[in-house]
C-alpha cells in the first residue's frame, strides 16, 4: 500500500506524522471519505469541494489548488492498483507546538490513503439493520456547525459505544432540542405515506454526499422529499427508515429502540432507492487512469 504524504507516495510503514501535528494533538483538521467503484471515483469533485468549504470555516488554508489535490487522489488511487477501494484524505494544520494556538503551524498536513471499508455485511442489506438512540447530543450547531467533516469526532465515538454496547451497529443522535440529527457516520432518512423526509442540516445533520445523492434520486423518480424537523416519535411511526453514508450507501433500518419499523423487514421504496443508488455510483465521477501509476509512484 502506498501513501500520500505531503507530496510524496510511500510505503505504509513509512507513512508518518509528527507527535506535534495538531491533527493528532487536538483533531485540529479536516477529511473526507470517497468511494471508487470499478475506478470510477464517485463525486469526487463534489467530496474535494466539501473538503474545501470545511477548510475555509476553520480557517486552514490548504497549500494546493482544488485541481492539484483532485489530481494527487486519482494518482494514490492509480499508484494502489485499487479499482474498488475507499479513500480517506485528510488535511491537518500541521505540526506546531503543545500549545492550542495554531500559529505555530507553520504548514498543513496533507495525507491521501487509498484502502478498503466494509462498514456492513452484504446481507444486512436485505435484512436491515437495528440501531438505538445515544443518550449522547450532537454537539449543537451554535458550537460547531457540524457540515464541518473535522477530524474531532469524539462526540460521534461516544454514540457509537453506546450503540454498540447495546448490540447494534449504529446509534441515533439527536440534538440538544431532542429533535433528530443524524447518526454517528450516517444520516437518516423515513418514508411515510409515499413521503421522503430527513432532517434539515440546521439540526446537527452533516450534509452527506450520498445524503444529497439521494435526494436528487428522488426528485428525479418524482417522489416528495422534504428536510425539517423531525422526533422520535416520527420515526418510530415511519413506514421506512434508512441510513446513507460513503460507507453504508443505503441500508435499511427495521427497529429503532426496540420499536419495529413498518412490518420489520427491508421496505420496498429503501430497496428501490439502494438500486437506483447502485446506479448512480458507476456512473457520476470521475474516472481513474491507471496508466498513470507508473508516474505516481516516482
Amino acid at each position: 500500500m502506498l501513501i500520500y504524504v505531503n507530496g510524496k507516495l510511500v510505503p505504509k510503514e513509512e507513512a508518518t506524522v509528527s507527535v506535534f501535528d495538531h491533527g493528532f494533538l487536538y483533531g485540529d483538521g479536516i477529511f473526507e471519505g470517497i468511494r471508487v467503484y470499478d475506478g470510477n471515483v464517485f463525486r469526487l469533485d463534489e467530496h474535494i469541494e466539501r473538503l474545501y468549504e470545511s477548510a475555509q470555516t476553520i480557517r486552514l488554508e490548504i497549500p494546493m489548488t482544488l485541481e492539484e489535490l483532485t489530481q494527487a487522489t486519482l494518482d494514490t488511487i492509480a499508484a494502489n492498483g485499487m479499482r474498488d477501494a475507499y479513500i480517506r484524505l485528510v488535511i491537518s494544520r500541521g505540526p506546531g507546538d503543545l500549545g492550542i494556538d495554531p500559529i505555530n503551524c507553520e504548514k498543513p498536513t496533507i495525507i491521501i490513503i487509498c484502502g478498503s471499508i466494509a462498514l456492513y455485511s452484504p446481507e444486512l442489506y436485505g435484512t436491515g439493520i437495528s440501531i438505538v438512540t445515544s443518550s449522547v447530543p450532537r454537539i449543537p450547531v451554535q458550537c460547531l456547525d457540524p457540515r464541518v467533516k473535522s477530524l474531532n469526532y469524539l462526540n460521534n465515538i461516544m454514540a457509537k459505544i453506546e450503540g454498540r454496547q447495546a448490540g447494534v451497529p449504529e446509534a441515533l443522535m439527536l440534538n440538544i432540542a431532542g429533535r433528530v440529527a443524524e447518526c454517528t457516520a450516517d444520516n437518516i432518512f423515513m418514508f411515510k405515506d409515499g413521503a421522503l423526509e430527513t432532517p434539515d442540516l440546521l439540526q446537527g445533520a452533516l450534509g452527506g454526499i450520498t445524503r444529497a445523492s439521494v435526494l436528487e434520486l428522488a426528485a428525479l423518480a418524482g417522489i416528495p422529499a422534504t428536510e425539517g424537523k423531525l422526533g422520535l416519535h416520527d420515526l418510530y411511526n415511519a413506514d421506512e427508515v434508512f441510513l446513507t453514508g460513503t460507507g453504508a450507501e443505503v441500508m435499511p433500518v427495521v427497529k429503532i429502540d426496540g420499536r419495529t419499523i413498518g412490518d420489520g423487514k427491508p421496505g420496498k421504496m429503501t430497496l428501490e432507492m439502494l438500486e437506483r443508488f447502485r446506479a448512480l455510483r458507476i456512473s457520476d465521477g470521475v474516472q481513474v487512469n491507471y496508466d498513470t501509476a507508473a508516474t505516481a509512484e516516482r
